[in-house]
C-alpha cells in the first residue's frame, strides 16, 4: 500500500512541480564564455593568486599563502561542481525529500537515523589550528562563488534548491557519507537471511568464504533505493598499484589507481593541480572535500582501495530495557507536500537500525549500529599531511587520525620506494569470527575501549616482488581481524599475473593493465559448466540451438571484450543456473539474497561440486534452455551490457531523458580489472558502477602524470568540458599533466588572475 501511494503521490507532485521540472538546458557553453563567469575581483586574498586552465578546464592553482590556496580551491569547486555539491550537502544530511518530494521520505528516515554527523561538532572541536584555517578558508571560496553567482546551476532550478552558506560541519557530514562501511549493503541481504532454520550454517560459511581472500602483502607468519545510494556515493571498490624503481623501466617508481563508484554524471571526481608554500600537489579531489584522495606531491604519491572493514557491529537490544533507549524527533521537509517526522531512536552504542524503513519488513529485534565513524576522528587533516609528506615515515603517521572508510593505502616515492598501509581505526577484535550478524553488545564492549589503528597494524616498505598490488582485498594477516567479506580474488590475483614476470613494467604495461577484462572466475566456472554438462548427458542431448551455446562457452578465452559472443552466452547461461539452482535450497524470495551477497561464482563452485545430480541435471537443462532462446537478442557482449552516461535528473518522470547523454557499449565486467559491475542478468543492462577514473605517476618526473575521468571536469551541462574526456576514457588514453608550474602555466589555455 505504500509503495501504491508513493506513486499516486509522486505523479501529483510532478504535476505540481512541472514548472521547475520543465526548465530548458542550458545553451551549449565553451571554455571561455564559462571561465568569464569566475570571480576574478573582490576577494578576500593575502597575495598572488592565480589559477591556469588547460583546455578540459582542469585547473593549476598558483598561491603566495596558503589560505589564498585554500579560497582559491573552493572558487574551484564550486565553479566546476556548484550542483552537484549542494545535492550531495543534503543527502549526508538526509534531505532528499526536498528536492524530490514525497517518493524519497522513506530514504530520508533511513538517512536520518543512520546520521552521518552524528560526530561532525566533536571532531570540528577538534580540529587542528591550521586544518580548520584550511576550512574556513575553503569554504570561504565556496560561499562567496555562490553569493556572486548570478546564474546559478541547473540542479537549483530543476530541485528547488535555496543558496544556503556551508560550514564545516557540512564539509564534515560529507566526508562521513563518502565513508560509508560497504558492510552494511553485505548487511541487507544477509539480514534478509536470517530468520531461515539453517541461518548459523549459513552465516558460518559465508564468513569464512568471504575471509578466504588472497592478500595484498606477507606480515609476520603469513608468506533511488538507500542500497544503492550508500553504494554510489560510498568508497566502495577501486584498484592501486605502486611498482618499485627496481621492476620500472624509467627507474623510478609507478604509483596508478582506477577507484570505483558510481557511474554518473558528472564524475565523482575533480582534477586538480596546486601549489602554495605548504602544498605542491596534482590529484583527484571529491567535489566539497578539500583534500587529495589520490594524487602526487614532488617526493612522493598516493593512492589506496576501500579495505572492507569491519568498521562496524550489529548488536541485539532484545534485552536491553525501553528505558534506556533515548528517541529525537526530525521533521522532514517534503516538496510539493505535507512535511514528514521520523522518530530516530538511539543508544549508547548507536543509533537504532532496525527503525531503518528498508529493514522494517524484517521483524528484526531491536538492533544497534555500533560505527566508528559515529566517533570523532579526523581524515581532513590526515590527507593535508599526506599532501605534505616526503617519506614513508610521513606517510605511515599522517593516517594516525584517519578511521573510515578503512583504506588500503599504498606509497611510491622519487628514490624508487613503494609501501602500503593500513589507514583504519578498529575494535581490537582477536578472537573467532562473530556466531552471528546480530551480537551481544556486553560481549563485545573490551573490543571497543581502545581502537587500533595505523601504527598499530601491519605494514610494508619495499616487498621482495617489486610491486604492490591492492583491489579491496584482505591486505595481510594481522592479530586485529580487519574484516570479514573481501572482495573476490579477480582483480588482485589478475595484478599479480600481469605484474609477476621479470619484465620491467612502464607507463604503457600498466595502462594496458587498466583496460583488462579478463575473469578467472568465469573461466573456473565455464570450465565446471561444461564438464557437468558432458558427464550428465546434456551435450549429447543438446539441440542445435543448445550446442551453440555450448560450444560459445567452450571457445570463449574469458575476456569480456565488447565484440565477444562467448562472454554473452556464458552470462545468459549463468543467469538461468543460478536462479533455477538456488531455488531449489533457498526457495522463490531467498535465493535471490543469497546470490546477492558476494563471491557467489567461490559458492558456485563448492555448491556444484557437491550437488544433487537430479538438482544439477535440471538446473544445466534450465539454463541451457534460457540462453538458447535469448542469445539471438545479442550480437554481443557490449550489444547486451552498456555505459550509460546520464546524470541523476535522468530518474525524474517524463522529463528524465533529455538528462541521458551517451549509451556505449561497454567491455568488462563485474570483477575484470577494467570493473564495469552488473548482476546475474539475462537482459540489456547498464553498468552503474565500476572504473570513473584512472591515473598513473611515473616518479622518475614530476611531470609523467596522466588521468582521465570518465566524464570531464564541468558539472556544467552542456559545457564543452562535461562529457569531453569520455572519448579519452573509452579509447585508453589519458591526459598528460605536469606537477611543475612553469609547465602548469606552458599548457594553459587561460589563466584566471585572482584580486583582491
Amino acid at each position: 500500500m505504500r509503495r501504491v501511494s508513493r506513486a499516486m503521490i509522486s505523479g501529483v507532485s510532478f504535476l505540481l512541480g512541472g514548472c521547475a521540472l520543465l526548465a530548458p538546458l542550458p545553451e551549449p557553453t565553451s571554455l571561455d564564455e564559462r571561465l568569464a563567469v569566475f570571480p576574478t575581483e573582490g576577494l578576500p586574498l593575502q597575495g598572488r593568486t592565480v589559477i591556469h586552465w588547460d583546455e578540459h578546464q582542469i585547473p593549476f592553482i598558483e598561491a603566495e599563502h596558503d589560505a589564498d590556496a585554500a579560497l582559491a580551491l573552493g572558487l574551484v569547486h564550486a565553479h566546476l561542481r556548484l550542483g552537484q555539491m549542494e545535492v550531495v550537502r543534503r543527502i549526508s544530511q538526509g534531505r532528499l525529500s526536498e528536492m524530490a518530494g514525497p517518493i524519497a521520505v522513506d530514504i530520508d528516515r533511513g538517512l536520518r537515523i543512520l546520521d552521518f554527523g552524528r560526530a561532525a561538532a566533536e571532531i570540528e572541536a577538534g580540529l587542528p589550528p591550521e586544518t580548520r584555517a584550511w576550512l574556513e578558508r575553503y569554504l570561504a571560496g565556496i560561499n562567496h562563488y555562490q553569493r556572486n553567482l548570478k546564474d546559478l546551476p541547473t540542479e537549483f532550478e530543476v530541485l528547488g534548491l535555496e543558496r544556503e552558506p556551508w560550514r564545516i560541519a557540512d564539509v564534515l557530514t560529507i566526508g562521513r557519507l563518502v565513508g560509508t562501511d560497504v558492510n552494511w549493503l553485505v548487511w541487507f541481504n544477509l539480514l534478509k537471511l536470517r530468520s531461515r532454520d539453517d541461518w548459523p550454517q549459513l552465516w558460518a560459511r559465508l564468513v569464512e568464504n568471504g575471509s578466504d581472500s588472497l592478500p595484498s602483502f606477507s606480515a609476520g607468519a603469513e608468506g533511488p533505493s538507500l542500497e544503492g545510494l550508500l553504494s554510489d556515493l560510498s568508497r566502495s571498490g577501486s584498484n592501486s598499484l605502486a611498482v618499485s624503481g627496481a621492476r620500472s623501466r624509467s627507474g623510478g617508481a609507478i604509483l596508478a589507481n582506477d577507484p570505483h563508484l558510481g557511474i554518473y554524471l558528472p564524475n565523482t571526481w575533480l582534477i586538480v593541480g596546486l601549489k602554495s608554500p605548504s602544498y605542491h600537489a596534482l590529484g583527484l579531489m571529491a567535489p566539497g572535500l578539500p583534500i587529495f584522495a589520490i594524487g602526487r606531491n614532488p617526493w612522493i604519491a598516493w593512492g589506496g582501495t576501500n579495505m572492507r572493514a569491519a568498521s562496524s557491529e550489529l548488536y541485539d537490544l532484545s534485552g536491553i530495557a525501553e528505558g534506556e533507549l533515548t528517541a529525537r524527533e526530525e521533521e522532514i521537509p517534503v516538496r510539493w507536500w505535507f512535511d514528514d517526522k521520523v522518530t530516530a531512536r538511539d543508544s549508547k552504542w548507536g543509533p537504532i537500525l532496525s527503525d531503518v524503513p528498508q529493514l522494517q519488513d524484517l521483524e528484526l529485534p531491536p538492533v544497534a549500529l555500533r560505527w566508528t565513524g559515529h566517533l570523532p576522528s579526523d581524515e581532513i587533516s590526515a590527507f593535508l599531511a599526506v599532501s605534505r609528506a616526503r617519506s614513508f615515515e610521513d606517510f605511515r603517521s599522517a593516517f594516525r587520525s584517519f578511521a573510515v572508510p578503512g583504506q588500503n593505502m599504498l606509497f611510491a616515492d622519487a628514490e624508487g620506494n613503494i609501501g602500503q598501509v593500513m589507514a583504519v581505526q578498529l575494535p581490537k577484535r582477536n578472537g573467532a569470527p562473530p556466531a552471528d550478524v546480530l551480537l551481544d553488545p556486553a560481549a563485545r564492549e573490551a573490543d571497543w575501549q581502545a581502537l587500533q589503528g595505523v601504527e598499530a597494524l601491519p605494514y610494508v616498505l619495499n616487498p621482495s616482488e617489486g610491486y604492490l598490488a591492492s583491489a579491496n582485498n584482505r591486505p595481510t594477516k594481522s592479530e586485529v581481524q580487519v574484516g570479514y567479506f573481501f572482495s573476490p580474488d579477480d582483480r588482485v590475483g589478475r595484478m599479480g599475473e600481469l605484474l609477476g614476470g621479470p619484465e620491467r613494467i612502464g607507463v604503457d604495461e600498466i595502462r594496458r593493465l587498466q583496460q583488462d577484462v579478463y575473469m578467472a572466475s568465469s573461466v573456473a566456472l565455464k570450465s565446471l559448466f561444461l564438464d557437468r554438462l558432458d558427464a550428465l548427458g546434456l551435450v549429447t542431448a543438446a539441440s542445435a540451438e543448445e550446442r551453440e551455446i555450448i560450444d560459445l562457452i567452450r571457445n570463449w578465452d574469458g575476456h569480456y571484450r565488447v565484440s565477444s559472443r562467448g562472454a554473452v552466452a556464458f552470462e545468459l547461461f549463468r543467469d538461468g543456473f543460478t536462479e533455477s539452482f538456488y531455488r531449489v535450497s533457498f526457495g522463490d524470495q531467498d535465493w535471490a539474497a543469497f546470490a546477492g551477497v558476494g563471491r557467489i561464482k567461490a559458492l558456485l563452485l563448492e555448491d556444484i561440486e557437491g550437488a544433487n545430480p537430479k538438482v544439477l541435471w535440471e538446473a544445466l537443462g534450465t539454463a541451457l534452455a534460457r540462453a538458447a532462446g535469448r542469445i539471438g537478442d545479442f550480437a554481443d557482449w557490449g550489444e547486451m551490457h552498456r555505459l550509460q552516461l546520464a546524470h541523476p535528473l535522468s530518474n525524474l518522470p517524463l522529463v528524465g531523458g533529455r538528462y541521458r547523454f551517451a549509451d556505449y557499449p561497454a567491455g568488462g565486467s563485474s570483477d575484470t580489472l577494467m570493473k564495469t559491475a552488473h548482476g546475474t542478468t539475462s537482459e540489456r543492462h547498464a553498468t552503474r558502477y565500476g572504473a570513473n577514473a584512472r591515473h598513473i605517476s611515473d616518479l622518475s618526473d614530476p611531470d609523467l602524470n596522466y588521468f582521465v575521468l570518465l566524464g570531464g571536469q564541468d558539472g556544467w551541462i552542456n559545457s564543452t568540458t562535461f562529457t569531453d574526456q569520455v572519448s579519452l576514457w573509452r579509447a585508453g588514453d589519458y591526459v598528460k599533466l605536469p606537477l611543475r608550474p612553469e609547465k602548469a602555466r606552458a599548457r594553459a589555455r587561460r589563466s584566471t588572475s585572482l584580486r583582491p
